[in-house]
């Protein structure tokens, strides 16, 4: 069995931003707010550290003011250390490096921090899906399977339109990747690739020397599609709860997930919590007239009309009379008095004025720009 001391994390702060352009415009899809207090990279960070993994490099790109604020030392997560912690990588962090169009020329940019690291082993994450997963048998089955690489992978049924933003992985009964379909126009039971990869320190280092040389810059289609054969290719499967944000209304679908008690229990289980970072703020306070229902309330909020059904995070004000159902609600919006919000999504900062009514639906949820004023 492998010591989890032995891993060095890596996440990448910036990748598939594209699909959630409505949230990550102006901040790192890590920073993206999830489930009232948390923060989308709280959870491949978390999963690392309840691993056992004392070592973690944020790989950053671009927009990562509030991921570096978010994060800090690394406190919360047990990860202020003199020795391994938590380490930021910004963008030209090394000579004949800088903005990074993949994931390869992002670990070219990373190379001297992996190869200091003297881990054995490196596990590699995104950070656009929501789960709580122990890592711990991903590196067992590695290091058994004596694979190259070893991809995570989860089985779901999706439609052509969720495919083509996906990396499908082709799995024999060997737990062999003998195919990999990137963005396929495809429907029905698949195996998506969860983004999160298996690999000895010195083979990865050998990857990104070749890469380097070559001028390629994305890992799945040189490394996965193009070394295919040339590599041992293993496939891990994720039975746990997981949900991939690749579009508003999959971010939509995630945070509606966490009112139901059993995904949420699995989630943000006791014995492996999600940390985030903790701030000091009032607890909520509800009004006497006020009706809430199966909603997720952060601290510091003021409720005196109705909620149902939503995720509110902190400072959030729903004045009297007013009505917020199937709602994602950020940080210090306002629903002014008499007004209506239902299936809709607030960035932060975001104002409804009285008497105004924003109705969306499930399938396409209103999005509100932040700072905004209706």
């Amino acid at each position: 069995m492998a010591s989890m001391a032995n891993v060095l994390g890596l996440i990448f702060a910036n990748m598939h931003e594209q699909n959630l352009p409505e949230l990550t415009k102006a901040r790192a899809m890590a920073s993206v707010p999830f489930g009232s207090k948390y923060r989308l990279v709280d959870f491949p960070l978390s999963s690392m550290v309840n691993s056992g993994i004392t070592q973690v490099g944020i790989i950053t790109k671009q927009n990562y003011y509030s991921l570096m604020n978010h994060l800090g030392m690394g406190s919360e997560w047990d990860l202020a250390r003199k020795t391994g912690g938590l380490h930021i990588l910004t963008p030209y962090g090394r000579e004949g490096t800088g903005m990074y169009r993949g994931r390869l020329e992002a670990l070219s940019g990373a190379a001297e921090f992996i190869r200091e690291s003297n881990a054995e082993y490196v596990i590699m994450s995104d950070s656009n899906f929501v789960a709580n997963m122990d890592l711990r048998p991903v590196i067992d089955f590695h290091e058994e399977s004596g694979a190259d690489i070893t991809c995570v992978y989860g089985k779901v049924v999706y439609t052509a339109e969720r495919a083509t933003h996906q990396t499908v992985l082709c799995v024999n009964n060997d737990n062999v990747v003998y195919d990999v379909l990137s963005h396929p126009d495809m429907s029905g039971e698949m195996n998506v690739a969860l983004n999160i990869y298996v690999m000895r320190r010195r083979f990865l280092e050998d990857i990104i020397r070749e890469s380097e040389c070559r001028a390629q810059y994305s890992f799945e289609t040189d490394i996965l599609q193009h070394k295919l054969h040339e590599y041992k290719i293993m496939g891990y499967k994720y039975d746990g709860y997981f949900e991939i944000i690749d579009s508003l209304k999959t971010y939509y679908k995630a945070t509606m997930d966490m009112m139901k008690r059993e995904i949420r229990r699995e989630v943000f289980a006791l014995d492996t919590p999600i940390y985030t970072k903790v701030r000091d703020v009032a607890p909520a306070k509800y009004g006497i007239d006020c009706v809430v229902k199966g909603s997720l309330i952060a601290d510091g909020c003021i409720i005196e009309g109705t909620v149902e059904n939503c995720v509110l995070f902190r400072g959030v004000k729903v004045g009297k009379g007013a009505v917020v159902k199937n709602s994602i609600l950020l940080q210090n919006t306002v629903i002014e008095e008499k007004a209506s919000f239902i299936d809709a999504i607030t960035d932060k900062d975001v104002t409804l004025t009285k008497n105004r009514t924003i109705t969306g639906s499930a399938d396409y949820p209103i999005f509100v720009n932040k700072g905004a004023t209706v």
